[in-house]
């Protein structure tokens, strides 16, 4: 029968005849512990008083079967590694730590690189670079829209050089040339009315042609008829119309619509 010591877990090798079923006391001889022992094999007679027996530690011999324990303390053997207790289970320190040494295990997130702060700072101005001439591109590329349906826009497009019509019908390829009829001058006119909206409008009907002198001061106009009631997105319909004898001091010259009267 094998004896281990509670407190200092060395263990002894004795008679488990000589411990009845309801046990008796023993006593480590390397620790003074004392403690209970219970017997293997239960017994039918009452157990009785046992004075408490020293229990000696398990020599390299065995006992033989009619040796007694002694109840005298005697010097322990050497301590042996099965005396000393089992060695400790835990993980050893290079053994925790070598997840983290074979990569297997990803770093915390406190060791994670943060992103700088200027580099965020360039990165949101190269955003908002980006959405202005995103918008930019687009106020010119659908001025004629914009101006339609914003007619007011149409002079700040004009004033950068970009001249729209407000209401989505205008002039284009507009040109002029002096000949001689009948031994006078004739100032001819020409263009095209163009739709450039993205939905089908009315044309005006009154067209009007003025002649300026070299500080824009009015010399004279005259109108004509446009010659078509609608244009569908992007139709146009060329135009002519011609003035005998112009005024010599002319310069300038614009052509625009008028208001049909109601």
């Amino acid at each position: 029968m094998i004896l281990t010591c509670p407190s200092c877990a060395t263990r002894y090798s004795v008679d488990g005849a000589k411990f009845p079923a309801g046990g008796r006391t023993v006593r480590c001889s390397n620790c003074g512990q004392s403690w209970q022992q219970m017997g293997e094999v239960p017994q039918s007679a009452s157990s009785e008083s046992v004075p408490p027996v020293s229990a000696r530690p398990q020599s390299t011999r065995p006992e033989s079967a009619g040796q007694e324990p002694s109840g005298q303390e005697s010097t322990p053997p050497p301590a042996s590694s099965e005396a000393q207790g089992p060695a400790p289970s835990g993980p050893s320190p290079e053994a925790a730590a070598a997840p983290f040494a074979r990569g297997g295990a990803a770093p915390p997130p406190s060791a994670r690189r943060a992103v700088p702060p200027g580099l965020a700072v360039a990165a949101g101005w190269v955003a908002l670079i980006v959405v202005v001439l995103l918008i930019v591109v687009s106020a010119v590329r659908y001025r004629q829209d914009i101006a339609t349906v914003w007619p007011q826009s149409a002079g700040v497009y004009s004033s950068l050089g970009l001249p729209v019509s407000a209401g989505g019908i205008d002039f284009r390829q507009v040109s002029y040339k002096r000949n001689s009829q009948n031994g006078q001058v004739v100032l001819s006119v020409s263009g095209r009315i163009v739709n450039t909206a993205r939905r089908e409008l009315p044309v005006p009907q009154t067209v009007c042609v003025t002649l300026s002198d070299a500080d824009n001061r009015e010399l004279y106009h005259w109108t004509f008829k446009s010659g078509a009631a609608t244009l569908k997105p992007g139709q146009s319909v060329p135009f002519v119309t011609q003035l005998s004898s112009p005024p010599a001091l002319a310069r300038h010259l614009e052509v625009r619509f008028l208001k049909d009267a109601q």
